[in-house]
C-alpha cells in the first residue's frame, strides 16, 4: 500500500495534496472455481466453508494495510452474509464496500435470484458496511439498480460496470461495443444524478475509461 502510494505521487510532484485510498478486493468464491458461476452464484457452501475460504484473504489484504476492503462482484447471498459477519467477529476495526451482481435486466435480484431487498437490510444493519453497490454488470443495467437501491439505504452508492460489452460465459468471449466518449460521459452524468457516489470500471475498462468519468464529473 505505501509504496504503491508513494510511487502514485512520484508521478504528478506538483499536484496539490489530495487524500488517496487502496482498496484490497475480496471477491467471490466463484471466481476461485474459474468456471463462470460468479457471475451466477450457483454455488453452495456452508457458511462456515465461506468464512474459511475468505479469511486468510482478508487477513493478507490487513496486512498490507489496506484503507477499506472491496468486497466485489458479490453474486451470492450466504457469501454475502458471511462477509458481514467476518467483519463483525474477525475484523472488527476494518470497514469495506460491498459491490454485487444481478440478475440480467432485473434489479431485483441477485445474481443468485435472492432479493436485493435482503442485501441491503444486512448491509444497512452494518456499520462497518459503509458503501452499496452494483459492479461487473452490463452498463445499461445501473440506472435501473440505482434507481431500486436509493430508495432503500441511505449509504453511499457505488456503481462501476463493465466496459459496455457483455461476457458470454458459455463461449468465453467479450460481445458487443464499448461505451465510450459522449456515450460514456452521458451514462456516467445520468448516474451520478440518480445517486451514485462512487464511479468507477470494472471488466475491460482501464485508466482512459476512468479519466473520462473524472472529467466528467469534474464539468458537473
Amino acid at each position: 500500500r505505501d509504496t504503491a502510494l508513494q510511487e502514485e505521487r512520484e508521478k504528478t510532484p506538483s499536484a496539490r495534496p489530495r487524500q488517496l485510498l487502496v482498496a484490497g478486493s475480496v471477491g467471490p468464491y466463484g471466481a476461485f472455481l474459474a468456471n463462470g458461476s460468479e457471475y451466477r452464484g450457483d454455488y453452495q457452501l456452508s457458511n462456515e466453508e465461506f468464512k474459511d475460504f475468505h479469511r486468510p484473504r482478508i487477513e493478507a489484504l490487513i496486512a498490507a494495510n489496506v484503507d477499506i476492503l472491496a468486497y466485489e462482484t458479490i453474486p451470492s447471498l450466504p457469501e454475502i452474509k458471511a462477509l458481514i459477519e467476518l467483519l463483525e467477529t474477525d475484523f472488527t476495526n476494518s470497514t469495506a464496500w460491498l459491490g454485487v451482481t444481478l440478475r440480467e435486466s432485473d434489479a431485483s435480484l441477485l445474481s443468485d435470484g435472492s432479493p436485493m431487498s435482503e442485501v441491503v437490510r444486512l448491509v444497512n444493519a452494518c456499520d462497518q458496511i459503509v458503501s452499496v453497490g452494483v459492479n461487473c454488470i452490463p452498463e445499461q443495467n445501473v440506472s435501473a439498480a440505482l434507481d431500486y437501491l436509493k430508495p432503500l439505504t441511505d449509504k453511499p452508492l457505488i456503481v462501476y460496470p463493465n466496459s459496455g460489452e457483455t461476457w458470454n460465459a458459455e463461449a468465453r468471449q467479450w460481445n458487443g461495443q464499448r461505451a465510450e466518449g459522449k456515450e460514456h460521459a452521458e451514462v456516467v452524468q445520468e448516474w451520478f444524478g440518480k445517486g451514485a457516489k462512487l464511479i468507477g470500471g470494472c471488466c475491460r475498462t482501464g485508466p482512459k475509461d476512468i479519466q473520462n468519468i473524472r472529467d466528467t464529473l469534474a464539468s458537473s
